[in-house]
């Protein structure tokens, strides 16, 4: 049972910064994979960037050079600083997160978070 919070979306115009923030509770739980995707109009979700427990990270091709994902384990929390916005990073962006602290079939256990909007115009 883990609740999973996206926060620190907004507008900013082209060129500007963002940080996105994504905060897991619950009672009892351990984070493996944590990941950002985003949707934007008329498209999938799609794989923007993960971090892994050790710090490992991955990202999309567009976003590299631009966007750091960042995690904090003791807060259970994870982050995606993203500079040089682009119109095209424009969507809803979604945490999804990896319980390993769980057990039957359904482990490990998976979260989604409702999303954040993220506006870049001008």
């Amino acid at each position: 049972q883990v609740q999973v919070v996206e926060s620190g979306g907004g507008w900013v115009q082209p060129g500007g910064s963002l940080r996105l923030s994504c905060a897991a509770t619950g009672d009892s739980f351990s984070l493996n994979r944590m990941a950002w995707y985003r949707r934007s109009l008329g498209t999938q979700r799609e794989l923007v960037a993960e971090i892994k427990r050790d710090g490992s990270t991955r990202y999309i091709d567009s976003v590299k050079g631009r966007f750091t994902v960042s995690r904090d384990n003791a807060k259970n929390t994870m982050y995606l600083q993203m500079n040089d916005l682009r119109p095209e990073d424009m969507g809803v962006y979604y945490c999804h997160v990896e319980n390993g602290l769980c057990y039957g079939a359904l482990c490990p256990e998976y979260y989604w978070g409702q999303g954040t909007q993220v506006t870049v115009s001008k």
